[in-house]
């Protein structure tokens, strides 16, 4: 593969946004602390830090999990009790780690942390097998439509190194994954403790032919929007320099969500619908020929067209459905319960609106995938709900893009972010129920 960091269309072909999820004490955060230590991506002052802590608590080896738990009350408790964020690169590639915890009243952080990864490594303790949290996790990233799953089979050293074990959870995994919609699967056995699989391959596991997590992290291709999705650029803020250098100058500025927009382009201006034809791309003070998914860039248009914050920039061909009323998988993270007639603030790329729960179709039971009727989401619950909205928002299916597919609601009188929800296409009388 290519080891560019930006791709042809300025994405980021060379980072790799990944989550660890599992159930509690699966090895989340040793992994980790393994991987950043194996791959020689730490300063001695963090070395020398995490030395101390193993030291002052009693442990006769380094505890390399202290290298990702970085709060305070984390460290002192031994578990992670939020997400912690590690950058570390490799001559191959640039990596954003998101370590979430795995205590079942914490899913909503798995949530938070896997909202925007490429890949989550889902762990799997080999001496219990699937577990409860295990299905939970694999349900959530399936449903967050994260295009890449490993799952890494740790602790192999407490089981002998034995291929049956392995061998056993990869096929308890792939027949309840054979109900989800996920992305790639792999499987990795490894030991985060002892380090095999990680970074260097293991000599007690020579039944396992498969490349390591590292070697697997560093390869595999990280989806880029090809010019046949339609193109969309969320507004978010509009240039209007005060000054009589820039007088005449009016762009459009954000981040591409998906698609490419090229100079010359025909494209429509969502609400109003009105079309106009880009006169150019600005980036950095230099014009670009064309601008990807991810990048940053300011659109200027042929056409005087009133374009505000909030708005959104598109293909004329292949335009988001424009609607005010929509239902969604909504994963439901705080412990107010969401009811029907639930009034809250919604926020959907940059645009704003006001929400109400006009109906609470069903909650999903995340151990056998069944529909499930309830007068309400309790905090973690996951269920299918339909929103209407004070103005329209232009919205593509979740399945479609994780951008302009998803929305967040916000309880008004907090501030709290209490749900995280995903755009579905409206469903069929008598339609089963799909991921």
């Amino acid at each position: 593969m290519s080891h560019e960091l930006t791709g042809p269309d300025g994405g980021r072909r060379g980072l790799l946004r990944f989550a660890t999820a599992g159930s509690v004490d699966d090895g989340k955060s040793t992994l980790i602390g393994r991987l950043l230590f194996d791959s020689k991506t730490i300063f001695e002052d963090q070395l020398e830090a995490v030395e101390r802590s193993s030291v002052d608590r009693g442990l006769e080896s380094v505890n390399l999990a202290l290298l990702t738990d970085g709060l305070k009350a984390e460290r002192e408790q031994g578990i992670t009790i939020d997400v912690a964020y590690r950058y570390f690169s490799t001559p191959r590639r640039k990596f954003i780690i998101a370590d979430t915890p795995g205590h079942e009243q914490y899913t909503r952080n798995m949530v938070t942390g896997a909202s925007t990864a490429d890949l989550t490594i889902l762990l799997v303790d080999a001496r219990r097998g699937i577990v409860e949290q295990t299905r939970r996790h694999a349900f959530i990233a399936s449903l967050l439509r994260i295009p890449h799953v490993v799952v890494a089979v740790n602790k192999m050293d407490l089981v002998g190194y034995a291929s049956e074990v392995f061998e056993g959870i990869r096929r308890d995994f792939e027949a309840f994954a054979g109900k989800l919609a996920l992305g790639s699967l792999t499987f990795i056995p490894i030991s985060a403790l002892n380090g095999d699989n990680i970074v260097e391959r293991s000599g007690s596991m020579p039944w396992y032919e498969g490349a390591t997590l590292l070697d697997h992290l560093e390869a595999v291709e990280v989806g880029q929007s090809s010019p046949d999705v339609p193109a969309r650029l969320p507004v978010q803020w509009v240039i209007r320099p005060q000054s009589d250098l820039w007088h005449d100058y009016r762009g459009f500025a954000g981040q591409v969500a998906a698609g490419v927009f090229t100079e010359g382009q025909r494209v429509a201006v969502l609400p109003s619908g009105l079309e106009s034809t880009i006169a150019a791309i600005d980036a950095h003070e230099t014009s670009l020929e064309r601008a990807g998914e991810g990048q940053s860039v300011a659109v200027r248009l042929a056409d005087e067209i009133d374009v505000s914050r909030g708005d959104m920039i598109v293909a004329s061909e292949g335009r988001p459905r424009v609607t005010s009323e929509f239902e969604a998988m909504v994963c439901w993270l705080h412990d107010k319960p969401l009811q029907p007639g639930g009034r809250y603030a919604l926020r959907h790329t940059t645009r704003d609106a006001r929400a109400i729960v006009r109906e609470l179709k069903h909650r999903v039971d995340v151990h056998t995938l069944a529909e499930v009727d309830a007068p309400q989401l309790a905090m973690n619950d996951i269920g299918r709900i339909r929103l209407k909205t004070t103005v329209p928002l232009f919205v593509d299916t979740y399945a479609e893009n994780r951008t302009t597919g998803a929305f967040i609601l916000i309880d008004e009188a907090t501030n709290a972010t209490v749900g995280a929800g995903m755009v579905l296409p409206p469903e069929p009388p008598g339609a089963d129920f799909e991921i």
